[in-house]
């Protein structure tokens, strides 16, 4: 069963792009692979650029071939467009609230420094309500993923 993220940055006009995940939303997964392997905005932006992914990767990798398990690389990143030819989907929302209305079960946010989760749509107050990635995670999941 899928665990569906949204991952995404704010652009210098303070608009929020974002793609849709649909693999291995919880933190203890993409999360994790986020907050090791996509610090640099440069690289986020190009991950963001893909469109909707099937599953994230360490790498954003190169294209491969969507329908074959066996000869795709784990450690790159499985996209709709670039790898099964689909419609390339890339959200573009004027603001925070607005992104987490039409969220999916996680929403990762990169905030200049560091990677932001949302989990569920939670709000306060009628906002949204972020917590860093690493304090979300839980050590014993975390253990049996990388095993």
């Amino acid at each position: 069963m899928a665990t569906r993220s949204n991952i995404a940055y704010k652009t210098p006009e303070g608009k929020i792009r974002s793609v849709y995940c649909h693999w291995d939303g919880y933190p203890e997964c993409n999360g994790e692979i986020l907050r090791k392997n996509y610090t640099d905005i440069e690289k986020i932006k190009q991950l963001i650029e893909l469109g909707s992914i099937s599953s994230l990767g360490e790498e954003i990798g190169e294209k491969q071939d969507f329908d074959n398990r066996e000869s795709q690389r784990k450690e790159w990143t499985l996209a709709y467009h670039r790898d099964r030819g689909e419609e390339l989907v890339i959200n573009e929302y004027d603001d925070i609230p607005s992104w987490i209305a039409d969220m999916e079960e996680y929403a990762y946010l990169w905030n200049g420094e560091q990677w932001l989760v949302n989990d569920h749509g939670a709000t306060r107050g009628g906002f949204p309500v972020f917590d860093f990635v690493e304090t979300v995670m839980r050590p014993d999941v975390l253990e049996n993923i990388w095993k």
